[in-house]
């Protein structure tokens, strides 16, 4: 008896396995062979990013050129423009791939190749596209044997004066490929979207498309599972029309938001007769858009404004090369600051962001072109523009609508055909492909030349007119809408560095030093934009502002405005955390603005001013609190309360007139009803004498454990995947515990066990120390060692050492 039921049960496993040995199976292809010259080879781990290494140089891209945004007449040497990396030239890479057994057909499936890629496979170009920032497909199923090893190659080309900021180099997306049987369901033409939802009931629209051959008859189930796996709805769609439709009803749906980013699955089966030809499976979830002159931008029937903020899609000392802890990081610390929304500036997102930011709940304005017909580099996507904007506008529509984080499309980027009739028509046309491929979202574009867009009715054309900058225009441009509200499609510019304190403290459109850096005092801004205060004086002063998104989250390569012509100078200012994802004080303004889950309190500058005794150093705080009282050594500066006149003292603390003397600062802040929100000190620190480590793991929630004051340094876990991150960052203290803001010692690192050194990043925009080295200085007292794990399990321990102090520091992280 036991042998027949064995033997029986070892016949139902058979068979179960052919009546679904060819549907789909995507298999990742992580590791290839790479050459800058077809000679040397090596082998690298994609995403890769071949220029992140460096060195820096200002001759990898060097440019003669008037930046018309920033409205140069001249031209002058632009020498850290695209980051002063070498991403220039030619790449290529090849792997070979066996194509398993049983299956009819393949897909390559590139999330993005920096650039101009051309595919070959055995030999024979198989595919190409133009544009370094879009998602592809490449059917190679005519030139692949199946069960046979297979040469697959990738050829790439950078362009010199192709980008206004750093674009990478190589496959610095995933690869993958798609696995078919005789019939399946077209990934990009499945399509899942909310028809109407309330805390009652929801309708959930699927459409999916058959391709390959298919039967003469068969049937579709379309299947709504929740978060635990519990089937929610459920429809059966009969025959063989390759064109799929049903609606599915979900009684008291979970609603994604934010607050709230409950995920659905969509899980789609093909039969034909018993045979499973096809499972499709995808997440989603249910939620609803709306934009109107009544109600502004709505998010399941709810008004909101946005509080958004840009994102370039590099990861500072990471470059390109996308990284899934990275990308938790970034999105983390920016939900931290209360922030909801991210546009992806100036390009297509890729799919790991998005599920992401599915998953943790951000929004996102998903954006697509820098330029158009018009070039505002020399060989910018402008040279591709009227063969492949239709294709790219389609791929980044159908590729990422089934993510609910997205909740609007942007098809331009302050394009300078915004005065003319063509450029109405193309913005007409690109508008109409997104609403035929997602009628749900609507679409818009950031305009920064309002006169010229208004008159010629290219803002009036779009969905939602976005404006770039020029707030105090916004007076004027909503006169002339007919939408009746309009959107911060990129504000503030802002312009800070980490740490980094200017005298005398005055706002100022133009100010630049010797040593290249910006005031954090947040009183310096660009030409063209303005302090944070001035967007929330428009915010909260006129309901038809539906939001905004700050110029920058993160710093990032290239852009060093106001330093364009400054070497070296090789990165942004803009960001409100810095190229190492540190918080600049910036960070706690917004916190304080837009965090309304937890009180902020925060105090600058730092207060370590040897030489300026008795010299005026205002001190400021950015608090949620209405009023607070600043103290210096005990002695009470007196009150201040915020004042809704005062274009400074709306949104800040100030206290103008504080002379610096060593010792202790220490605020103590109130709201309106007089109860105390928090307080912050800053105190004069002595000679550094040990070291700070903090640690974030972002793949790990909660953060199992910030080093100091940690009991079991083995909380600290990692993925054994060869691509988890820990984030340590590094500080010098004096013998009392207090950081020392001033130290800019140079650190060594040192990583053994289960895990390598992968990077270090100071924040600071003049530095020419690569990332990949193990040693880098302190700036502002702080920088960031980031720390990989292996595909080994165990102990990673990193040793940190200061040889000029003498000081040395470990901590024991685990793969698990």
């Amino acid at each position: 008896m036991i042998k027949r039921s064995i033997t029986f049960m070892t016949l139902a496993l058979a068979l179960t396995t052919l009546c679904q040995a060819q549907s789909r199976k995507v298999i990742t292809l992580p590791s290839w062979d790479f050459s800058r010259d077809g000679k040397a080879w090596q082998q690298v781990a994609v995403p890769h990013d071949w220029a992140i290494s460096g060195p820096f140089d200002k001759k990898w891209d060097l440019q003669m050129v008037a930046i018309e945004q920033n409205g140069e007449k001249e031209k002058t040497e632009k020498s850290g423009r695209s980051g002063a990396l070498p991403w220039i030239g030619e790449g290529m890479y090849k792997m070979n791939w066996t194509a398993p057994k049983g299956y009819k057909r393949a897909v390559l499936v590139f999330d993005g190749a920096m650039s101009q890629p051309v595919v070959s496979v055995n030999g024979k170009e198989a595919g190409k596209w133009a544009y370094g920032y879009n998602a592809f497909r490449i059917d190679i199923t005519p030139f692949i044997q199946f069960g046979k090893s297979n040469l697959i190659e990738v050829h790439l080309n950078n362009v010199e004066e192709s980008s206004r900021w750093y674009p990478g180099g190589g496959l610095y997306r995933p690869v993958s490929v798609e696995l078919y049987g005789n019939e399946n369901f077209s990934t990009w033409d499945t399509f899942v979207r909310t028809l109407k939802a309330d805390k009652q009931e929801a309708e959930v629209e699927v459409n999916a498309l058959l391709e390959g051959k298919t039967g003469k008859s068969g049937k579709t189930v379309i299947a709504l599972l929740d978060e635990a796996g519990k089937k929610v709805a459920e429809q059966t769609v009969l025959g063989a029309t390759p064109a799929i439709k049903t609606t599915l009803k979900v009684a008291n749906p979970q609603l994604w938001s934010p607050e709230s980013p409950y995920l659905y699955q969509v899980k789609l089966t093909r039969y034909e007769g018993k045979k499973v030809a096809d499972v499709q499976t995808l997440k989603t979830g249910i939620r609803t858009i709306a934009v109107s002159k009544e109600y502004g931008f709505q998010l399941n029937g709810v008004t909101r404004k946005l509080k958004g903020v840009c994102l370039h899609h590099d990861l500072g000392p990471l470059g390109a090369a996308e990284n899934k802890a990275a990308l938790i990081r970034q999105i983390k610390m920016m939900k931290q600051m209360g922030c909801d929304a991210i546009r992806t500036a100036h390009n297509m997102p890729s799919t790991m962001q998005m599920e992401i930011c599915d998953s943790l709940g951000m929004m996102v304005m998903a954006e697509s072109f820098d330029m158009w017909i018009y070039p505002k580099c020399k060989n910018g996507y402008a040279k591709f523009f009227k063969e492949w904007s239709d294709k790219d506008i389609t791929n980044l529509v159908k590729h990422h609508r089934n993510h609910p984080s997205i909740v609007m499309w942007s098809i331009g980027n302050e394009i300078p055909e915004q005065w003319s009739q063509e450029g109405v028509e193309i913005s007409k046309h690109l508008q109409d492909i997104c609403h035929q491929y997602d009628p749900s979202r609507p679409v818009t574009q950031g305009m920064d030349r309002a006169e010229d867009a208004l008159k010629s009715g290219f803002a009036q054309t779009m969905d939602v007119p976005g404006f770039n900058y020029r707030v105090h225009k916004y007076y004027k441009n909503i006169e002339q809408l007919p939408q009746g509200f309009l959107l911060g499609s990129e504000t503030a510019s802002t312009v800070s560095s980490r740490g980094v304190y200017k005298f005398p403290v005055v706002v100022s459109d133009k100010a630049t030093y010797p040593d290249g850096q910006c005031s954090s005092y947040d009183t310096e801004y660009c030409s063209w934009s303005n302090l944070p205060d001035d967007d929330w004086k428009m915010q909260d002063d006129y309901s038809w502002v539906i939001g905004e998104f700050v110029w920058t989250g993160y710093d990032y390569l290239g852009e060093p405005t106001p330093y364009d012509t400054y070497w070296p100078s090789r990165s942004s200012y803009f960001g409100i955390c810095d190229l190492a994802g540190l918080p600049k004080d910036r960070y706690y303004m917004y916190r304080a603005r837009w965090n309304e889950q937890q009180h902020t309190t925060h105090l600058l500058p730092h207060w370590n001013w040897k030489g300026r005794e008795g010299q005026v150093t205002p001190v400021y705080c950015y608090t949620d609190g209405v009023e607070g009282e600043l103290f210096v050594n005990g002695k009470s500066q007196g009150r201040v309360r915020k004042d809704k006149s005062s274009r400074l003292d709306r949104y800040r603390l100030r206290w103008n007139n504080v002379k610096y003397e060593p010792g202790e600062i220490r605020v103590v802040t109130y709201n309106q009803y007089g109860d105390k929100v928090g307080e912050d000190v800053k105190r004069t620190a002595g000679e550094p004498a040990q070291m700070k480590f903090s640690v974030e793991t972002p793949d790990h929630e909660p953060i199992a454990c910030m080093v100091e004051g940690c009991t079991d340094e083995h909380n600290v876990l990692l993925n054994a995947d060869g691509n988890d991150l820990a984030f340590i960052t590094v500080s010098l203290q004096d013998k009392d515990g207090n950081e020392c803001p001033l130290a800019d010692d140079e650190l060594t690192f040192e990583v053994s066990g289960a895990g390598t050194f992968k990077a270090a990043c100071n924040g600071d925009a003049t530095s020419l120390e690569p990332f990949t080295q193990p040693q880098m200085k302190l700036f502002s007292g702080k920088l960031v060692v980031i720390v990989q794990s292996s595909k080994q399990k165990g102990d990673i321990i990193l040793k940190v050492k200061d040889s000029k102090r003498n000081i040395e520091k470990s901590i024991t992280l685990q793969a698990i």
